[in-house]
């Protein structure tokens, strides 16, 4: 969990920090007003100046003027003259010498803070666990809110296609429970060949704009569909399963819902969210080639048919 906090909290004040290094000026001083470093070290020399000091994986050895000075993973020191506004320190020691000053505070996680007599530090030195903890909470909530928005677009979405498409959605599925090898084999290529096309578009400046539509427009529409076709298989298995002598609906929209809570849940089991999505694209995929050359498909349950009127 301590290892968890120190991440969360390294990454929110480097992000933080890099903000403060963007957003400084490189107003004429000869010394750089950004000091940034990772897997080295970073010293300012007594009568320098910097805006932020930055190190990653490295200590910082301060001697000069420094606004704010940022460690994660090293130590920072604060030598005699030295003078600072702000120290923080992410897994690693702070050591503050005396005739040093800070002069809005030390923060610290995971660290440990050396102050000796003589140094001027104002204010405490901050503990920054439970901000860690509370932004980790904040992620949290908001990541679950995130996913939980997703699935109710994403059924809303189904729900839509179910209505215009059901016989499609079921000539589809009726391919994974006829041909499973061919589905599976075309899934496989489904995922492999649309990156190396788009790859080799790229070559060519001509190509780029087909490039950028087959990654960001045709491969994900088609695989969201092949994630619904399998999602509506899925949910009409099972509700054939518990249906005795009721007709099936002329549109799947139980069975769009029941598919997709099912496959949802299925999510969390680590790679079944790939196996049922390599299912369903190659089922996609095949009754799309079978369409354009004019093949037959009849879909695994036909639906009812409406009585003549007596």
């Amino acid at each position: 969990m301590k290892q968890l906090l120190v991440a969360i909290a390294s990454l929110v004040l480097l992000f933080t920090m890099a903000g403060v290094a963007l957003a400084a000026d490189g107003s004429g001083d000869e010394s750089p007003r950004v000091r940034l470093a990772v897997n080295d070290d970073v010293v300012v020399a007594s009568g320098e100046t910097a805006d932020a000091v930055i190190v990653v994986n490295g200590n910082a050895q301060i001697d000069g003027t420094v606004k704010t000075v940022f460690v994660a993973n090293g130590d920072a020191t604060a030598g005699s003259g030295s003078s600072l506004e702000q120290l923080v320190v992410i897994n690693g020691s702070a050591d503050v010498a005396s005739g040093a000053t800070v002069s809005k505070g030390i923060s610290q996680l995971n660290s440990t803070v050396n102050i000796a007599p003589g140094a001027q530090v104002s204010g405490d030195v901050h503990d920054l666990t439970a901000d860690a903890a509370a932004f980790g909470l904040f992620i949290g909530a908001a990541g679950l809110l995130l996913w939980f928005g997703a699935a109710i677009a994403m059924l809303l979405l189904g729900l839509l296609i179910a209505g215009l498409a059901a016989r499609q959605l079921r000539m589809a599925g009726g391919l994974i429970s006829r041909e499973p090898v061919k589905v599976v084999l075309l899934g496989i290529a489904g995922w492999l060949v649309p990156p190396l096309i788009a790859v080799v578009a790229f070559i060519t400046v001509i190509g780029i704009p087909a490039a950028l539509g087959i990654l960001f427009v045709l491969w994900p529409a088609i695989a969201f569909a092949g994630y619904l076709v399998a999602a509506v298989w899925i949910g009409e298995w099972l509700l054939g399963r518990m249906r005795s002598t009721a007709p099936e609906a002329p549109r799947p929209y139980l069975a769009t819902v029941v598919g997709l809570v099912v496959v949802f849940l299925l999510g969390f089991i680590p790679f079944a969210t790939a196996i049922i999505s390599l299912f369903g694209l190659g089922a996609v995929l095949l009754a799309g080639w079978r369409t354009l050359v004019g093949t037959p498909i009849q879909p695994e349950t036909a639906p009812p048919q409406p009585t003549p009127a007596m």
